[in-house]
């Protein structure tokens, strides 16, 4: 499949730092592409140089829009321009305009280089973000900012979205929100690369991921590869005790070994490392009965701390 975002050996170097440093990733229709990395990475760099806000110092961007090839790659197109939504990871907006002559504004220009949008796209993007288009930009909260910039970035259908950090800001019920309608552009065939440092967002919603170091990709698989390698640390209660030793049988156990916990009826609590899958150990566990699963740490968590580790060696 040919890819809607590509980047190829991107370098941006700044007199004596390098942004990015040969990074070479694809994001293809269909696909939600995490770009992961801790504050100055180079993610957000990345992704300028992607929509042509910044020139790379050498390499190549590309982006391709599925079936209107005469359109280019040209980011600067305004054609094309507009099949694209892009949410900037530091959005200003005119202050002194409410969220509706904002998104008016944005509306006429997207109609005027061929964009399918119109008031009822933002009507229905404002419900469901719970916004109040009729307030002053400079008036809103941090959330309500970054509501208005989400839908700036989804009116008309785009081909591609760009999201940089999209959930920072908003309560947990509307990033809810926010990943689901992401969710919505990827089943009807949208490119989407997304740029966070949340693990749990990207473990959510991203269907490959791609770590950036000191402006390295020191990782780049898909998701479920990495859910298949990954490591996961649970703490379980159970009803009555199994013996730990006979779990590291089980496969995909690495380790097993009793929680100094209060324990009551004798009920026993484990701590127990497994690698990929855990279907095999809850299927031993479930004759004991099993009270309470906790996870101490997110299965990507080690993946992440590791390839940053990597790009910083």
């Amino acid at each position: 499949m040919t890819a809607a975002l590509e980047t190829r050996d991107l370098i941006k170097r700044y007199v004596n730092v390098v942004a990015a440093d040969g990074v070479s990733l694809a994001v293809e229709p269909g696909q939600v592409y995490g770009l992961l990395g801790p504050n100055g990475a180079g993610k957000s760099t990345v992704i300028r140089c992607c929509l042509g806000y910044l020139r790379p110092t050498s390499g190549s961007t590309l982006i391709r829009v599925t079936g209107s090839p005469s359109l280019g790659n040209d980011v600067r197109n305004p054609r094309l321009r507009c099949r694209v939504g892009y949410l900037p990871g530091d959005l200003r907006l005119e202050p002194r305009m409410t969220g509706r002559q904002i998104t008016a504004f944005h509306v006429s220009l997207r109609k005027a280089y061929g964009a399918p949008v119109g008031e009822v796209d933002v009507d229905r993007l404002a419900a469901r973000l719970d916004l109040d288009l009729s307030r002053r930009f400079a008036t809103l909260s941090k959330g309500n900012r970054q509501k208005v910039g989400v839908l700036l970035a989804l009116l008309g259908q785009p081909d591609l979205l760009v999201l940089d950090e999209p959930t920072t800001g908003l309560d947990p019920l509307v990033q809810d929100v926010v990943l689901d309608l992401i969710r919505e552009h990827r089943a009807r065939g949208a490119a989407i690369l997304l740029s966070t440092h949340i693990l749990a967002e990207a473990e959510a919603i991203a269907d490959r991921v791609g770590v950036l170091s000191r402006g390295r990709l020191v990782t780049d698989r898909a998701v479920s590869d990495l859910m298949a390698t990954a490591r996961q640390h649970l703490v379980v209660t159970l009803r009555t005790s199994p013996h730990d030793g006979d779990l590291r049988t089980v496969p995909g156990v690495v380790s097993a070994s009793r929680v100094a916990e209060a324990e009551t009826d004798g009920a026993e609590t484990l701590s127990i490392t497994v690698e990929g899958s855990a279907r095999a150990l809850f299927d031993r566990l479930v004759p004991f009965g099993i009270e309470r699963i906790r996870s101490e740490q997110t299965e990507l968590d080690e993946v992440f701390h590791a390839s940053v580790e990597e790009g910083a060696a």
